[in-house]
């Protein structure tokens, strides 16, 4: 089977539903060898989840095939929450500072039927490029372990461990992780 073509475009408040469906398909089928089901239902919409803040903000992005079937989605943000739904924990709308503050990158989710495609990483590209056009250089994220991997290959590394407090009594391991972009090398 041909791996599809995808196009990139900001979501708009229309994508809402169809946005949370796909990353309710995402977390279920692509979390689940690292998250326990309890983990699972527990996070979503509240840890893992649609923030809808990012796309009045317009900074939320949705990858779709030449039939306009959603494939992924991903953001950045310039506004001081790391992660987390509309609905999630630790939610501080504060603007940051490009020239002393992380962007954030934000809830990057790929339908099961498009996974290993490359769709992560062509989405973290474009998000990270976003951030960079708004003045950023460091950027900031709260990775599930799924996606660990993957943002390690990508420059991140490590910042600290946190076990994030879900609704029903369940904790979430998520791994805070950070990169800052190498500034251009310059002839002289």
């Amino acid at each position: 089977m041909p791996t599809p073509n995808y196009a990139l475009r900001l979501a708009t408040e229309a994508d809402i539903p169809a946005l949370r469906t796909l990353i309710e398909q995402s977390v279920r089928a692509l979390q689940a060898n690292d998250y326990t089901p309890a983990q699972i239902e527990g996070a979503l919409n509240h840890a893992l989840g649609l923030d809808t803040q990012l796309i009045a903000d317009q900074t939320y992005f949705l990858a779709e095939t030449e039939n306009h079937e959603l494939a992924a989605c991903g953001g950045w943000s310039n506004r001081a929450t790391l992660f987390g739904s509309d609905h999630g924990p630790n939610r501080i709308s504060a603007l940051l500072n490009p020239a002393t503050d992380a962007a954030k990158i934000r809830a990057i989710f790929v339908h099961p039927d498009h996974a290993r495609r490359g769709l992560g990483s062509q989405m973290l590209a474009h998000c990270e490029a976003a951030a960079v056009a708004a003045g950023f250089t460091h950027f900031e994220m709260g990775s599930t372990l799924t996606g660990v991997p993957l943002y390690t290959l990508k420059g991140y590394r490590p910042i600290e461990a946190v076990n994030v407090p879900l609704p029903n009594g369940e904790r979430l391991p998520i791994l805070r992780m950070a990169k800052t972009l190498e500034p251009p090398i310059t002839k002289s």
